[in-house]
């Protein structure tokens, strides 16, 4: 997904709203990047992405069409690749000393943090989570030093406000706890594997 210079991410808690939305939005302005669907619990979420003017448009084209349906809103008309390439599905390995996770109540809160976040410090963005699985709460998960990290998840708890759940820094991770956070998160992946 190569997505510059600017993406959005639009969350609304009705389904009917997002579709229409969305196709609004699409009408209005060209867009390189328009993904839609839903996501636990009952909403829905459309990703754009295009040149910044682009993008404003067709984000104010989804505003008037459905002003009181609209949960959270992320606008980021320089996001960092590393953002882009996490909302795609992309995990990193970071083998630094500390472990920075960041909790947000929406999908488009936790974007936000993690772009804030790797431009704000030398962090590594290893992983990006988003709704489903989670009641439609996200997380991220910053490796690097103490220091960086400490910094990386302070910048971007801060840019989210009340849309945070939890920030938390561990340094020096437990080896089994970073096996864990290795591979898929999820809970039954975890244990299904074991199994097998």
């Amino acid at each position: 997904m190569i997505i510059q210079p600017a993406l959005a991410l639009l969350e609304f808690d009705s389904i009917a709203a997002g579709i229409q939305a969305g196709d609004a939005m699409v009408k209005r302005a060209p867009l390189d990047l328009l993904k839609a669907g839903t996501v636990q619990p009952g909403k829905y979420l459309v990703l754009i992405g295009g040149q910044v003017a682009d993008v404003e448009e067709a984000i104010d084209a989804a505003r008037s069409a459905e002003p009181n349906t609209l949960v959270d809103i992320v606008f980021l008309p320089d996001v960092h690749p590393d953002v882009v390439a996490a909302v795609a599905g992309a995990r990193r390995a970071d083998e630094g000393e500390a472990l920075g996770v960041v909790e947000t109540m929406t999908v488009a809160a936790v974007i936000q943090a993690a772009d804030a976040g790797v431009k704000g410090a030398r962090v590594t963005l290893r992983e990006l989570r988003m709704a489903d699985g989670l009641g439609g709460k996200g997380y991220l998960l910053f490796g690097g030093t103490v220091a960086d990290v400490e910094a990386g998840v302070a910048i971007g708890a801060a840019r989210v406000g009340g849309q945070l759940i939890r920030d938390i820094v561990i340094a020096q991770l437990h080896p089994e706890m970073k096996d864990n956070l290795s591979v898929d998160g999820r809970f039954e992946h975890l244990v299904r594997s074991e199994e097998e």
